[in-house]
């Protein structure tokens, strides 16, 4: 039901509205004029007068629906998503003063809620603010951004990918102006949802257990909204219940996800790249989160290889992160970039502090982030961008990973960490 999804928006009615009584639409009808939309759109019949007309007709760009009769009104706005097309963007009315059936009601798809009795003013805010999601960044200027997916991987659990995974989707959303999906692919224990202060739903579980669902209306009502340019796509499925997949819903949810977003985040725990390789096979940019332990050097090594293997053309950006000040590491960056063979692209310091504030807060480190520590989130949502932008992706592919032994290689960079390893 709502933005960034936007098809077919010429072909459709720019307004109708469905109200409960005579006030509402007594204050509907001068506001559409306004607007250059027909007064006569305003219909009486709430909520079940909009579902049974929807049915049967096609829905308009913006949707007005009041709930004022409805007993149940998420499971009824449910049912209005059944009848509603990908696009139309919904703003409902109702007499219930609940954050969280607001919260529930938004996470269904809706645009707004407001709350009766509502001002004149109120509701020309919202028309507003639903007419330039419309003419925004969807459509034809869809040309002028191709999509970005990105693949954020942790060499081993507790790096902090799934931070830093949360940090770029915000930073594209934000900062490069562009619709974006988070997509968690860690079903059991993902914090994607969790890193944004918001209930995860059962979209992602919907989706594995029954792929043939997925499409645009499907995205549309399962992504949670973390802001106007921000989708998240998360799961905190039961730990009792297995959740088996041959990997085609992931394919799907890829494939729906790069026509409805310009950017997709996906924060891919590192067994997934076991399970089902070819997640990676349509990511721009593979952000490989390390950290400067011997495992961890390890683990990268393993991962970097894996990556030139299976995807030589996603462009690696290889990030350490959680670098404590001031020394006392267990390996130095100068071995660790020896043992990968390669340069470490950015460094992300340890600040214990900084990360509390995040979780308190339910807010994306780099959104609190300042000063030193807002640096190293800038290099690498413009590292991403630039790197999606270049041809010939398989590049910096050639220098990741390695062909020798992985034990060989760790124990002559340990015995004699100024000379190369045989």
């Amino acid at each position: 039901m709502n933005a960034p999804f936007q098809a077919r928006a010429g072909l459709r009615d720019p307004f109708t509205a469905f109200v409960c009584d005579d006030a509402t639409a007594d204050m509907l009808r001068p506001v559409a004029v306004e607007h250059g939309w027909s007064p006569e759109k305003v219909n009486k019949g709430g909520l079940r007068n909009a579902v049974q007309s929807l049915s049967v007709s096609a829905s308009p760009n913006i949707l007005f629906v009041d709930l004022s009769e409805s007993a149940d009104p998420l499971s009824d706005i449910n049912g209005l998503a059944e009848v509603c097309e990908p696009g139309t963007i919904v703003i409902a009315a109702g007499q219930v003063n609940d954050v969280r059936l607001y919260r529930d009601l938004v996470a269904s798809g809706i645009h707004d809620y407001l709350l009766k009795p509502f001002t004149v003013d109120q509701l020309r805010d919202s028309f507003a603010h639903a007419q330039m999601i419309l003419s925004g960044p969807r459509g034809e200027a869809q040309v002028d951004k191709p999509h970005v997916m990105s693949a954020v991987i942790g060499v081993r659990g507790g790096v902090g990918a799934s931070t830093i995974a949360t940090s770029l989707a915000w930073l594209l959303g934000e900062r490069s102006h562009r619709s974006t999906a988070l997509l968690d692919l860690d079903v059991h224990f993902g914090t994607g949802a969790l890193a944004l202060d918001l209930e995860p739903g059962r979209g992602l579980t919907d989706a594995i257990e029954n792929p043939s669902r997925i499409d645009g209306l499907f995205i549309e009502r399962a992504m949670v909204r973390a802001n106007e340019r921000l989708s998240v796509l998360s799961a905190e499925a039961p730990i009792h219940q297995p959740l088996i997949t041959d990997g085609s819903a992931f394919f799907h949810l890829q494939e729906e996800m790069r026509n409805a977003f310009e950017s997709t985040v996906m924060d891919l725990p590192r067994h997934m790249l076991i399970q089902h390789p070819h997640l990676v096979h349509d990511a721009h940019v593979a952000v490989v989160v390390a950290e400067l332990t011997l495992a961890g050097t390890r683990d990268a090594i393993r991962i970097l290889a894996w990556l030139k293997s299976n995807a030589p053309q996603t462009k690696v950006i290889v990030v350490a992160n959680g670098v404590p000040n001031g020394g006392a590491l267990e390996i130095s960056r100068k071995d660790f970039e020896q043992s990968i063979e390669r340069n470490i692209d950015i460094v992300f310091p340890f600040d214990g502090k900084l990360a509390a504030q995040s979780a308190k807060l339910g807010k994306p480190l780099a959104e609190i982030a300042a000063g030193k520590m807002n640096a190293p989130f800038n290099s690498l949502v413009n590292m991403v961008l630039s790197h999606a932008s270049e041809e010939g992706a398989g590049a910096d592919a050639d220098k990741s990973g390695g062909s020798k032994s992985l034990v060989s290689n760790l124990k002559s960079m340990l015995a004699k960490p100024k000379a190369k390893a045989a």
